[in-house]
């Protein structure tokens, strides 16, 4: 099964120096596990742009779409056998990061 893990922040800070340090370590853990999908860390909340498509014309809005004090910062894709391997790949995640780590399973998985 594949799972997001979004990775939430609530400071404008980057990550430290010994969090980006700690964030390779765990990475390369799950490279080397066989967990590893894809991950990503995201720009800053705004440079986003919101496009809504959804009427005759497309309408864009810069900033991101939400006004939130948290906001996402970086994400991981997993494949993991189930959920409790999932949880437990997120403590490490969110001790790696120092944030706040979500884990959702992907549609139809």
């Amino acid at each position: 099964m594949q799972y997001l893990m979004s990775v939430f922040h609530d400071t404008t800070e980057f990550a430290t120096p010994e969090e980006m340090a700690a964030i390779d370590v765990f990475n390369d853990g799950m490279r080397a596990d066989g967990y590893w999908v894809f991950a990503g860390g995201l720009n800053w909340p705004s440079t986003a742009t919101a496009v809504d498509a959804r009427g005759a014309e497309p309408l864009l809005s810069d900033g991101p779409y939400l006004e939130t004090k948290e906001y996402l910062a970086g994400f991981w894709i997993i494949e993991a056998p189930d959920l409790d391997v999932a949880l437990t790949l997120a403590t490490g995640a969110s001790k790696a990061c120092n944030r706040v780590v979500e884990v959702r399973p992907f549609f139809g998985e």
